[in-house]
């Protein structure tokens, strides 16, 4: 069964199409790396106040789904 993403929408003329949340000019991709930059979710809220937990939740499964399932060789830093 294909998870809903009720919150994700894709319009070719709001962010050149990219999926966004609800409409708004926020798209999954910068939800996603405001999870990474805000590990506390009382911070992103704040960043971010028409976040909706439900808004994170299907930015991060969408994000997961579209990764591919393969290994990538990670170099030493």
């Amino acid at each position: 069964m294909k998870p809903a993403f009720d919150r994700i929408t894709v319009n070719p003329e709001i962010m050149n199409g990219q999926p966004c949340m609800r409409g708004m000019r926020l798209t999954v991709r910068r939800v996603v790396e405001a999870v990474a930059l805000y590990p506390d979710r009382a911070e992103l809220k704040a960043e971010y106040p028409e976040l909706e937990d439900e808004d994170i939740r299907q930015a991060l499964e969408f994000a997961a789904l579209s990764v591919a399932d393969e290994i990538l060789p990670l170099v030493a830093a």
